[in-house]
């Protein structure tokens, strides 16, 4: 008998989540404190992908909808890690952790690390559940 892989299950998932919107939270305080302004494309970004999409997703997760929401986190985690990694790290622009100076130079990068390595995690345990329960639907 062929058995799902095994997924992690909606709360280890919800945990991400709201470790997340914390780390993400902290974040922006840093940018506002070191005044680090984004491009509106940035704001609306930021807004819809990387705050709403984990907790839509969130919510899908404890409804018949689980594996949109899978789906949703997955997506929204790594288009949240590709926007930060391009943004904080690659990018010459004042975003850039280098950049960044004055009191809130440490926060914003290591906000800026964690959050790299909740997304990229994040798009795993997304894409762990989706896999999972695509394969228990059949």
């Amino acid at each position: 008998m062929n058995q799902a892989p095994p997924q992690p299950p909606p709360f280890f998932a919800l945990a991400f989540i709201f470790i997340h919107l914390v780390v993400s939270t902290l974040h922006g305080w840093a940018h506002q404190a070191a005044m680090v302004k984004l491009t509106t494309f940035g704001y609306v970004y930021v807004t819809i992908v990387i705050t709403l999409g984990p907790l839509v997703a969130a919510v899908f997760l404890f409804t018949r909808k689980r594996n949109t929401g899978a789906l949703l986190l997955m997506l929204s985690m790594f288009g949240s890690f590709i926007f930060g990694v391009w943004y904080h790290f690659l990018s010459n622009t004042n975003d850039n952790v280098t950049q960044v100076h004055g009191p809130w130079h440490s926060t914003f990068l290591w906000t800026a690390i964690a959050l790299a390595v909740i997304e990229l995690a994040g798009t795993v345990v997304g894409f762990q559940m989706f896999r999972g329960f695509s394969e228990a639907a059949r």
